[in-house]
């Protein structure tokens, strides 16, 4: 054999004992990642629970003896079923501690909120609340497997009847998928799992225990690419101070102030000092730099901060082994069904233990009544299998009596009873008994015949006993998107030099422009009749002999340009008036006809659509007599930048020289308030306040009773608790009714407000503790229905009130009228006229009775009148009637005039006389 030989052959023994990793690789892996999603890091649908949680509430019921426990000691007793360590293990009980759902804690168990961590396990205690006692465990219902070295039986889930994965949430990462379930609300789900009963779709929505204001407006369900967004909640406690008294869910208290204080260090916001107060309830005081906006603050906290964050659920559980991507509305319907076959099972087997009780008190009466004991052939038998035939033939004609056949293990039961309780057998006791069993099993019968209800009652049941004080935490609302580059603090200076065409934040030596956000973009106008929008830079090129540079703001229609311009090719002079709404950034853009030789002769940036007038010199010519005219921009229309404009002159022109400055030729801005965003708009969205400029200003009146004026800025922020927004009218009266809280009497005023400077507060109404504004108007004619209760029967009587009538014009300060002197039970406000109408006056406090008694005289008086009817009246004649029989007329009352429908002439005698009687 060659040597080659030899060498092929050894390289094929080698190769044959050589063991392919592809495919363990693949198995392996596949093997790893099924073990950590089913077993560590998605929960189970049936339960809520990933394993760890699960085996902790199980050692939690295996340790329950009603007392406390240390968690050192729980955690120990769980290792028995998780291989895993006690580290996991404690982690995940202060978790399901924190919640406070399912355990009752005792200790520093930490805190979620401000991200303290809990005591160590030795020092804290724990034990199942009464809300898991009665949810959570049945082990009659509970499937069992072996735990994991065997020793001990685990359960696969237990049998949780109420929807617990969606109250509590979940979070997990595991192999090539992730699960994030949002926490929802208590009284919604168990309200919603009703609705499903009743075949109705439910809506969730979530709720987060941090509380804040969420926009839920994207949540897909808690699907894969639905998002959240979640604010704190911000108040304005004064001009120089805000207050974040909640914070959003996946937050801290210690994460949001580093984000914060980082937001402060970058520049985006100006603050002075931070300030944590939390203790029980979360309070972080925001103290602003001098000269700093509040409101412009609060926007620019949601924008550059953890006071908003973006939350994208994705809805991963464990059903039939397998992981499912399931919407929570569909997780919803899965937990109440579950619940509901739980419950089906609990009353099938209550059932079958109260037929076993029956079954076996009719056999043990059977035993006594007939003597059965006392039978020598029974006596006699001397082994187990020779009772049982002696008594099978004893009950043989009783068979028939009992649901199911008679085993010898109720033999055995029949006959290990001592003889004491034979003897002292009270049939009168037992009967009692029986009778009580058979009204179980009709309940039970009844119940799984109504299913449906019996799982309503059940929910309804856990919902009166378990849900106080489990109201929604978290406020739904739509958010406003806050820019960022209209929120963000002007932190850096803008510099230009003209004649080279630079501009840029580094260039401290040139022109000085204006502060402005190192977010914000320039728009650049050059005497060649171009411009150009670019980012700011430290330092950029965008082009010589610069004319006009400023902070440029997309989708601005009140800064107006005015320009005149030369076209290079024709000579003709143009003017244009245009605003630029959106570019593209750094592309240059030309306002002229873009012609060789196009000049620019005069240009203008107006803020708010200013409209000057100029004057164009003329340069001589033999044609022309007169060398100079007036342009009026006010004449020109606004129209898009890339209009030619209006010809002016097609002469040669000498200069444009300025003659006067003009005034805005827009229009009033025209304000919207949006109710859901609590936030002023131009887009049409909600109430609309009017048309605002200049010095005008927005009133608004709290459910406190202050009153504040605010300019019409769009970052304005408002109170929740407003009663009134409108526009402030010096001259518009108002009717206010409100409760003195010292001498607990109601008082109706009407007055003007105060004309007080921009973000100063005023009380309107007594500032006595337990005083309250019951009612604000601005009509001139507001009517309320008042129910007063008077008389020592304390009779309740309603009456329509006219409050102009009521009270002159008085000062802001004004206490005002007592509204009435009687017991005021209510109050309505049922119309609101704006001019003089026929509507009810004042009822005087003093002439209520006689007010009463006018009115039943009046319908007394009603039943003896007969009705006119004028319209048989002739020209020049008599009125005539048609009377009927003398004995239905009414009879005539002292001091009372009878009324009567005249209808026919011929009735009347030839003098026009009527002989009533």
């Amino acid at each position: 054999m060659s040597e080659e030989s030899s060498n092929n052959n050894e390289n094929r023994d080698k190769l044959q004992n050589v063991i392919l990793i592809n495919g363990l690789y693949e198995n392996w892996f596949l093997d790893y990642a099924s073990y950590v999603i089913l077993d560590r890091a998605v929960p189970h649908i049936n339960d809520g629970f990933k394993p760890v949680q699960r085996r902790i509430l199980h050692s939690l019921k295996e340790m329950d003896d009603g007392r406390f426990n240390k968690a050192a000691n729980v955690i120990g007793n769980t290792m028995k079923y998780h291989p895993h360590g006690d580290a996991s293990i404690g982690d995940a009980m202060v978790q399901i501690g924190q919640k406070n759902l399912l355990i009752e804690t005792q200790g520093n168990w930490g805190n979620p909120m401000t991200g303290d961590s809990s005591a160590a396990p030795r020092y804290i205690e724990g034990r199942l609340s009464k809300f898991a006692l009665e949810v959570v465990f049945n082990p009659d219902t509970t499937y069992w497997q072996a735990s994991y070295d065997g020793r001990n039986q685990e359960p696969i889930t237990l049998p949780v009847k109420f929807p617990l994965l969606l109250a509590q949430g979940a979070e997990g990462i595991a192999v090539g998928l992730a699960t994030k379930i949002l926490p929802h609300n208590f009284i919604e789900l168990i309200d919603a799992s009703i609705g499903v009963l009743k075949g109705i779709r439910p809506q969730l929505l979530p709720d987060f225990p941090t509380a804040g204001t969420a926009d839920c407006s994207n949540y897909n369900e808690g699907q894969r690419g639905g998002k959240v967004r979640v604010r704190a909640k911000i108040e304005e406690r004064d001009k120089k101070t805000l207050a974040i008294t909640e914070i959003p869910f996946s937050t801290t208290t210690s994460s949001l102030i580093d984000s914060v204080i980082s937001a402060n260090d970058k520049g985006k916001i100006k603050i002075k000092k931070i300030e944590d107060n939390t203790a029980k309830d979360v309070e972080i005081m925001i103290h602003l730099a001098p000269g700093t906006s509040p409101d412009v603050t609060i926007d620019a906290l949601y924008a550059f901060t953890d006071c908003e964050v973006s939350i994208s659920p994705n809805t991963c559980v464990i059903k039939d082994d397998k992981p499912h991507f399931l919407s929570v509305n569909d997780i919803l319907i899965e937990n109440t069904n579950n619940t509901r076959n739980l419950l089906k099972r609990e009353l099938e087997i209550r059932l079958l233990e109260l037929k076993e009780k029956i079954f076996f008190s009719s056999l043990l009466r059977i035993f006594i009544q007939e003597g059965m004991y006392k039978n020598t052939e029974y006596e006699s038998s001397n082994s187990f299998e020779r009772v049982v035939v002696v008594l099978d033939k004893l009950f043989e004609p009783y068979f028939p009596k009992f649901y199911r056949v008679i085993l010898p293990e109720d033999y055995k039961r029949l006959i290990e009873r001592p003889m004491s309780s034979i003897t002292r057998f009270d049939v009168k006791k037992a009967d009692e008994q029986l009778k009580s069993l058979q009204d179980g099993i009709k309940e039970v019968t009844h119940n799984l015949k109504n299913l449906v209800e019996y799982t309503v009652s059940w929910f309804e049941h856990i919902r009166d006993k378990y849900g106080k004080d489990r109201g929604r935490k978290t406020e739904l609302r739509v958010f406003d998107r806050v820019e960022a580059t209209q929120v963000a603090l002007a932190n850096v200076k803008l510099y230009v030099n003209k004649a080279d065409g630079f501009i840029g934040t580094g260039l401290k030596k040139d022109e000085f422009i204006c502060d402005c956000s190192d977010l914000d973009e320039i728009i650049v106008f050059r005497e060649g009749g171009r411009f150009v929008v670019t980012k700011i830079q430290d330092k950029v090129f965008v082009g010589k002999d610069i004319i006009h540079v400023a902070v440029f703001k997309k989708g601005d229609e009140r800064t107006v340009y005015n320009m005149i311009y030369k076209d290079g090719e024709s000579g003709t002079c143009y003017v244009k008036r245009f605003a630029v709404l959106g570019v593209t950034r750094d592309k240059e853009y030309d306002l002229t006809k873009g012609t060789k030789g196009s000049k620019l002769y005069y240009f203008s940036a107006n803020p708010n659509g200013e409209a000057e007038v100029v004057t164009i010199q003329l340069k001589p010519h033999s044609k022309l007599k007169k060398l100079q005219l007036d342009v009026n921009f006010a004449d020109i229309s606004i129209k898009g930048r890339g209009s030619m404009g209006n010809t002016v002159t097609k002469y040669p022109v000498r200069k444009v020289v300025l003659k006067s400055r003009g005034i805005s030729t827009l229009s009033g801005r025209k304000i919207w308030y949006d109710e859901s965003l609590k936030r002023l708009n131009v887009d049409s969205r909600g109430i609309y306040l009017g048309e605002f400029d200049g010095s005008d200003k927005i009133l608004t009146v709290s459910a406190a009773g202050i009153y504040e004026l605010s300019s019409f800025d769009l970052t304005n922020h408002f109170d929740d608790k407003m009663v009134l927004i409108e526009k402030y009218d010096a001259d518009k009266v108002y009717t206010v009714i409100h409760l003195d809280g010292k001498t607990k009497n109601y008082y109706v005023k009407r007055f003007k407000f105060d004309d007080i400077s921009i973000g100063k507060t005023v009380h309107i109404i007594n500032e006595e503790s337990g005083s309250k504004l019951r009612m604000i108007s601005g009509a001139a004619q507001p009517v309320v229905r008042l129910e007063i209760s008077k008389g020592k029967n304390q009779a309740v009587e309603q009456f329509e009130l006219n409050l102009a009538d009521t009270i002159d014009i008085k000062g802001m300060k004004a206490q005002g009228n007592k509204l009435s002197a009687f017991d005021i039970k209510n109050i309505e406000l049922i119309a609101e006229h704006d001019d003089e109408e026929d509507v009810p006056g004042p009822i005087p406090e003093s002439s209520l009775e006689e007010v009463v008694e006018a009115e039943k005289a009046d319908e007394e008086a009603e039943k003896d009148v007969v009705e006119l009817d004028t319209d048989a009246v002739e020209e020049d004649k008599l009125p005539v009637a048609k009377l009927p029989a003398k004995k239905d007329l009414p009879a005539p009352k002292k001091g009372k005039d009878i009324k009567l429908e005249i209808t026919n002439p011929d009735d009347i005698d030839d003098k026009g006389q009527l002989d009533l009687f």
